[in-house]
């Protein structure tokens, strides 16, 4: 199994959207704190991030800067634009091609997106990344990276394509998936803890795969560590310190996480959800949930769906 996509996917709740931008000088944007993530692509000129916290970041052609957590940032023209109101914000991204178009000032263009993520259950994975993520553009660095903004750009170039529906979410998916590997790519090769030092280290990632792959499975320190080519302690000694906590402590939150998801999106009975995440009894799996979760299965479950779509089931 991959887990950098069973991160991703652990935490997606909507689908993800995007949408391509042309300003001129001078404009400026501020996007407000929501659960999810967002991105910008710089196709043509500049343009400067202001986060809601650190420093400014001026971003040229090419870069890709991606925000894990969206706490509420701006983009604008220069550092010193004044920003718009949320009730002009609305105006502009209603219409966001034709904003400013009156005026003779340089010209950027952007891919500009957001990923509906649930920030409540977020993975380790992309918890410890910053809340900027800055890839500046590298010329020959990240092919696969630079040919899915080239692709997802060709959809949003101009009026909506055949079969665009279904196309725009998978590519902001790829996308997303790129721009994590990118980042864990360019992490010091060096480095011996966190994520990026788990999935390159081959004993962690094989331990990490097999957890991923089998939740189920009455896994051991011993059999993890069998897995991974080394003895029990030294595995794990180096999973806790590359992860960040015990072997059988990831065990249980990603069978929980699991768990969640599973109560979420299906509508498989409680028993089929404790055995699919290694649990003999239903009793069992309920009082693990609520240890966790701090309520029932049945009651998250009822909780995390849409009222409309409640009402369809109770009937």
């Amino acid at each position: 199994m991959d887990v950098l996509s069973d991160a991703v996917a652990a935490m997606r709740t909507g689908v993800p959207h995007s949408s391509r931008t042309q300003l001129r000088t001078p404009w400026g944007i501020r996007f407000e704190p929501q659960q999810g993530a967002g991105f910008h692509v710089i196709l043509q000129g500049s343009c400067w991030l202001v986060p809601s916290r650190g420093k400014p970041l001026t971003l040229g052609v090419g870069d890709v800067v991606f925000l894990p957590r969206e706490l509420g940032h701006a983009i604008a023209d220069a550092p010193t634009t004044p920003l718009p109101d949320e009730a002009t914000r609305r105006l502009v991204e209603a219409d966001v091609r034709d904003a400013n178009a009156g005026h003779e000032g340089a010209t950027t263009v952007m891919l500009c997106g957001a990923y509906r993520l649930d920030q409540s259950r977020a993975h380790p994975l992309l918890t410890e990344l910053p809340d900027v993520v800055h890839l500046p553009a590298r010329i020959g660095q990240q092919p696969a990276l630079r040919g899915a903004i080239d692709l997802l750009g060709h959809e949003l170039a101009a009026e909506p394509l055949p079969g665009a529906s279904g196309v725009l979410p998978a590519l902001l998916d790829v996308l997303l998936l790129y721009i994590l590997r990118a980042w864990y790519d360019e992490q010091p090769e060096q480095a011996t803890t966190g994520w990026g030092a788990a999935l390159r280290d081959p004993a962690v990632a094989a331990a990490l795969r097999a957890i991923h792959g089998e939740p189920a499975q009455s896994w051991t320190v011993q059999t993890l560590a069998a897995l991974a080519g080394l003895s029990r302690s030294a595995f794990a000694q180096r999973f806790t310190s590359t992860v960040g906590c015990p072997p059988l402590t990831y065990l249980t939150w990603w069978r929980m996480t699991t768990a969640a998801r599973m109560l979420r999106d299906t509508d498989l009975l409680l028993r089929s959800v404790a055995e699919h995440t290694g649990y003999t009894s239903e009793y069992a799996f309920a009082k693990a949930f609520k240890r966790e979760f701090g309520t029932a299965p049945g009651q998250y479950r009822n909780g995390s769906r849409p009222l409309s779509e409640l009402s369809t089931h109770s009937g």
